[in-house]
């Protein structure tokens, strides 16, 4: 019995190792299922965004660095969420309009999740876990915390919302991973 119990917990523990963003769905902000594996081979940055928060004009730094790095296999993906201060209070439809309207989004948006907390969804509970990921996990702290991902659809790093977009640490994250992109 222990060491069936031994196998199954080590079965499990080599699934999740293997667990890569790919694996996750999210909806658009449209609310049409986005499998995250349509990005495989691109260096995705992920972003918990919101509205009415101090970091949001960050929003400008984010579609530049899209415009500047799509064509290089880069994509940001905007994913909207109300746990800080219920700073995201709007509906889907709402940010969707704000985000293209003020800042000009042309970069995928998904649907509002819930980032941290009871309910956290499942690719933000993957992002967080320390086992998974143990050099970029631990809770999210606040809006604009982001997840650089490279084209094996694992983390490289994390960005703590204080850090810009267009910072010099994530500018050469980027450039480094696109870099990988040509090997």
């Amino acid at each position: 019995m222990k060491l069936l119990l031994c196998m199954l917990f080590c079965a499990a523990a080599v699934m999740a190792a293997d667990k890569t963003v790919y694996d996750f769905t999210l909806n658009s902000i449209d609310g049409q299922p986005a499998p995250l594996a349509a990005y495989k081979g691109k260096v995705v940055l992920l972003v918990n965004v919101a509205s009415k928060c101090g970091y949001t004009p960050q929003y400008s730094a984010l579609e530049s660095a899209y415009e500047k790095y799509q064509d290089r296999g880069f994509v940001i993906v905007g994913i909207p969420a109300n746990n800080f201060g219920a700073q995201e209070p709007g509906s889907n439809q709402e940010i969707k309009t704000f985000c293209s309207s003020k800042f000009h989004v042309t970069f995928p948006m998904m649907a509002k999740v819930s980032v941290k907390g009871n309910d956290i969804t499942p690719l933000y509970q993957f992002l967080t876990d320390k086992s998974s990921n143990p050099q970029s996990g631990g809770e999210i702290k606040w809006n604009f915390t982001k997840f650089l991902i490279g084209p094996d659809g694992r983390v490289i790093t994390r960005f703590e919302p204080e850090i810009a977009p267009d910072s010099p640490q994530v500018t050469s994250a980027i450039e480094e991973a696109l870099a990988s992109l040509k090997s």
